[in-house]
């Protein structure tokens, strides 16, 4: 047992304010816990890979990319996401109705990580200059505002709606007036479109090889799927119709879209699961890696173990141009 994590997968922490558990591997990203596993979805995520911040909640008070940080590393602590911001009936906090009213949300997606991360550095200072607020706000990118508009509304934070009288009669030309769809964002309560599905539709989710390089083969699919009930299908290779290649030149024949029998990478799926909405994709994906012998074979190769190219060899023709 190391803290609140078993070794059966279950992992027990505080998500907003209450207790929760889940069941899953402990490498499992905790973005994908709060958005699949919990449905928490105001958590965004972008680049899956720590650059964009979109996906920033707080452990323990402290902002940090959900997408890099392993579900086992937050059993018994404490994790707070946008969802938290608004008070009771979707009453906007201080915080976010100044997004409101400067505008700082537009197309809406890094808002959420905007917001958290703001939070981080209010509680820390209630009236941070500009130079603060930048630098609280530097891991979370925006491709909309050029920034200024948010930077804007985190040091107005501490303003009231009083404090922002309405425009006098015959002023209302030129005032600042709300975004229509800038409280939905603001609030979080605007689904994109990774963040709702139409009924009944099935959740996919491609498999991977965790070596750089390595043989592998298939053993029995069906016998796998059929023992999971929440599992459709196992799609590979030999169901895709037509030439198994993305690209549309010559050289590109190498780059298949789904790894066959041999040489897989990490960069080139193996197979997709197809599960049911209640089946979350990333736990089934998690049991087909560590328990799925029976389904695929492996075989680590050397990292360079492809033959070199003969203009790589000692003895190619020098050319000059």
């Amino acid at each position: 047992m190391d803290g609140l994590h078993d070794n059966s997968g279950r992992i027990s922490f505080t998500v907003n304010g209450e207790a929760r558990e889940v069941n899953c591997a402990p490498s499992m990203r905790l973005s994908e816990v709060l958005r699949e596993a919990l449905a928490l979805r105001a958590t965004k995520v972008g680049c899956n890979a720590g650059d964009c911040g979109a996906c920033t909640v707080l452990l323990d008070g402290d902002p940090v990319c959900a997408c890099l940080v392993p579900a086992g590393q937050v059993a018994g602590r404490a994790v707070e996401t946008a969802e938290s911001l608004a008070g009771e009936d979707r009453a906007l906090s201080a915080l976010q109705a100044a997004f409101l009213r400067h505008g700082a949300a537009q197309c809406g997606i890094c808002t959420p990580g905007m917001m958290m991360a703001a939070t981080a550095l209010l509680r820390q200072d209630a009236a941070p200059d500009r130079q603060a607020v930048e630098d609280a706000l530097g891991g979370v990118l925006c491709r909309c505002t050029g920034y200024a508009k948010i930077i804007d509304a985190v040091m107005d934070a501490g303003r009231t709606v009083a404090d922002s009288p309405a425009p006098a009669a015959g002023a209302a030309i030129g005032a600042a007036v709300e975004r229509l769809d800038g409280r939905a964002k603001v609030d979080v309560s605007e689904l994109f479109g990774a963040d709702s599905w139409p009924e009944g539709a099935r959740l996919v989710r491609a498999v991977r090889s965790p070596h750089y390089l390595a043989d592998f083969s298939f053993g029995d699919l069906e016998g796998w799927a059929a023992s999971r009930p929440h599992v459709d299908a196992v799609i590979t290779a030999a169901d895709i119709a037509g030439i198994n290649r993305f690209g549309v030149i010559p050289p590109f024949a190498d780059q298949p879209a789904w790894q066959k029998a041999q040489r897989a990478s990490a960069a080139r799926p193996w197979q997709s699961l197809s599960a049911t909405p209640n089946g979350c994709p990333a736990p089934i994906c998690q049991t087909f890696r560590s328990h799925g012998r029976n389904a695929r074979r492996q075989s680590r190769l050397p990292r360079h173990g492809r033959r070199a190219p003969p203009s790589f060899t000692r003895d190619a023709t020098a050319i000059s141009w």
